[in-house]
Order: C-alpha cells, then structure tokens, then sequence
C-alpha cells in the first residue's frame, strides 16, 4: 500500500509532461496555432495598389480638364493615358492583394500576376519619367508665351517682334489667359502627380522583389516533416 501512485499525481504528472512538450514544441518551431500564422505582411500591400489607382486617376482626371481648354493639345502635353496604365498597374496590385499565397511559387496565375505587376510597375516607372520630361518642357515654353486672341483661336508665339517666330495656335480658345495661365498651372499639377506616381511604382516594385527574394513571410511549407518551419522566400 505504501509503495502504490496516486491517481492524482499521475494526471499531475501527465499534465506537467504535456505542457513541456507543448512548450518544446514551440521552441522548436513545431506547429503553431492558426492564429500565430497570420502577420501583416502575408498579403500584398494594399496601400500601395490604393495610391496607384488614386494617382492614375488624378492624372487622367487633369489630363481631360487639360482637353478641356483646347482641343490642339497633343497627345503628349495631356498624358491621360499615363494615367489609364496606372490603373491597370493598380487593379492587378488588388488582384496580388486577393490571391492566397503558394511557397515557391507553385501556382502559375499567381507568377503571372506577379511578372505583369513587376513589369508594369516599371513601365510605369519609366512612363512617368517620360511625362515629366514633357510637362517641364512645355511648362517653360508657355511662360514664355505670348498670345493674342484672333476669332475663336488664340495664336502664340514666342517672340512678338521677330516675324519668323515659332508660332502656335489653340483652337476653340476665346480667353488666351487659359493658355498663359490656368494651362501652365496644369503642366505643373502633373509634374507633380507623375512624379508621386514615379515614386508609388518604384516602391511597388520593390517591395515585389524584396517580396520574392528576401524575407517576407510566404506561409507554411507544403510537404515537410512533422516539425514544420516558417518558409522565407
């Protein structure tokens, strides 16, 4: 009778025993709880992908108003479709946003999303780059301007006094002070926009690559030992 183990100091001990394990197997990187697999960087940012499509459609929002003022603009001076491209570089940020992760990449809609993001952001990258390049010039080109009404035209020219001056004509303008005014503070609102969207796609490209080859968190390895470990791509 003396040598017999209490019930209670068997459970006592199995419980004990239970949570070592429990605990070595958390120290261990053993299984983890449903919720201690999620964090903040499992799915694509969405911050990024949301200024994307506000700044597309601010650029192609000022382009129009640009239209608006004379239909003589070139294609060039009212970059709507730098805009339009911004968009479409947003709606696939969502569609990276939606798409549950794969380790190693293993799902082919999931690569191809994330090849035309990367390309895109750098398009758009190089797009922006280009608008500026067009707005600065153009900028400086209609301060310098000076313009008289003729009809519904208003004709400019960059010198008044020589004869054979450059001279351009904006059709369906009664006010020349659209052009020498309000059409110069729109070539900078864009200088200004496109660089912002310069910025947003650069850092959205970044952070796709570092994405793929450094360390943010992908999900669990499919197809590893019991004791799975957090997978870093």
């Amino acid at each position: 009778m003396g040598s017999g183990t209490s019930p209670m100091g068997s459970a006592g001990g199995g419980n004990a025993n239970a949570g070592k394990e429990k605990k070595g197997q958390v120290e261990t990187g053993g299984p983890v709880p449903e919720e201690a697999q999620k964090c903040c960087g499992c799915r694509f940012p969405l911050l990024v992908a949301l200024l994307q499509l506000l700044l597309g459609v601010a650029v192609a929002a000022v382009a129009f108003l640009m239209v608006a003022i004379s239909s003589s603009l070139l294609a060039r001076e009212t970059p709507h479709w730098a805009g339009i491209i911004m968009i479409v570089v947003s709606l696939l940020g969502f569609i990276l946003f939606c798409i549950t992760r794969v380790p190693d990449e293993r799902a082919s809609a999931q690569f191809i999303v994330k090849l035309l993001y990367f390309f895109l952001c750098t398009m758009g990258l190089v797009i922006s780059a280009v608008v500026i390049a067009f707005q600065c010039y153009h900028y400086a080109l209609t301060n310098s301007y000076s313009c008289k009404e003729m009809g519904e035209h208003c004709m400019c020219t960059l010198d008044p006094e020589d004869p054979i001056a450059r001279t351009f004509s904006y059709s369906g303008v009664t006010d020349c002070s659209a052009i020498v005014s309000t059409l110069p503070m729109y070539y900078l609102l864009q200088m200004v926009l496109n660089l912002a969207q310069a910025i947003v796609c650069l850092v959205g490209a970044f952070l796709l690559w570092k994405h793929r080859y450094q360390v943010f968190f992908a999900g669990l390895q499919t197809g590893s030992p019991s004791a799975q470990n957090w997978q870093k791509v």
